[in-house]
């Protein structure tokens, strides 16, 4: 045989072998079941297909773009190193990580079948565009408040700050739900999302105190929140990093409290009560 020859066989042997080893064996082959929901944050729907292994995981990118939205965010509640004014300062983070970065992911969750992961993606992304976009003066978000026309003088009136409250009262009634989903996937997202209703309610708790005029209780549900939102970024990062290292298929397992034995699916016990495994 010539060396072309052997060249050929070669290059073909080397790109197989780069088409294997290109994303993690448990991302490639049929993913069990308790790594699906600590990799996707979804339970597993039944019969998975092969979108699951042609397209990459988009949950750890979602992730990424919320944790380096709130990281800072709870540093600035707290006013750590003279830090404040609203976050006015990193708008573009909030936008493009929060925002941009997150629905992209959403949309990833979308194209691949993960109804909830992507429903959760799309709201909190939302949530940091609006949180952004409110801080630009060309949104005029406070000019139907203020007398005279200005925008930063609306935003500084009852009305505005009681009117945004109730947004924080909805956002949180939605993140209860996404709290029952949860229970059928990891303890990191559960603890993440009881700690986000609490601080939903700490935010409702700053506007509508700053509508009624008392500035030392709003002051205080300010520092809550900037706690709060501290913490949550630790159950959320602690299952970034699990996601990234399963990606890669580090050696180390990275455990996230499995959820899906503990509560099955109506599927799984309709399988379950039939004899199917």
């Amino acid at each position: 045989m010539s060396t072309k020859g052997h060249d050929d066989i070669a290059a073909v042997h080397g790109e197989n072998i780069l088409q294997r080893t290109e994303t993690a064996d448990s991302v490639m082959m049929p993913v069990p079941r308790d790594v699906f929901e600590k990799l996707y944050l979804n339970p597993k729907p039944p019969g998975s297909g092969r979108l699951y292994r042609t397209f990459a995981n988009p949950t750890p990118v979602a992730l990424m773009g919320f944790l380096l939205s709130a990281f800072p965010t709870g540093c600035i509640l707290l006013g750590w190193r003279g830090s404040g004014g609203n976050g006015a300062a990193i708008l573009p983070v909030y936008i493009f990580y929060g925002g941009i970065v997150q629905m992209v992911a959403a949309v990833g969750e979308w194209i691949i079948g993960n109804t909830f992961s992507c429903t959760i993606f799309f709201t909190y992304s939302t949530f940091w565009l609006v949180h952004g976009c409110s801080m630009i003066p060309w949104f005029g978000v406070g000019v139907n408040y203020s007398p005279t026309g200005d925008n930063l003088d609306g935003q500084a009136t009852p009305e505005f700050f009681a009117t945004t409250g109730f947004f924080f009262v909805f956002l949180g009634l939605v993140s209860l739900v996404y709290l029952v989903g949860a229970l059928r996937t990891n303890l990191c997202l559960v603890f993440g999302l009881v700690t986000l209703i609490l601080d939903v309610g700490f935010f409702t708790g700053i506007y509508f105190n700053f509508a009624l005029g008392d500035l030392s209780a709003a002051a205080r549900c300010q520092k809550a929140a900037g706690v709060l939102t501290f913490i949550i970024c630790f159950p959320l990062g602690w299952l970034f990093m699990a996601e990234i290292l399963e990606a890669v298929d580090f050696p180390l397992v990275v455990p996230v409290g499995d959820l899906s034995r503990r509560f099955r699916g109506r599927n799984q016990r309709h399988r379950n009560h039939a004899g199917e495994p």
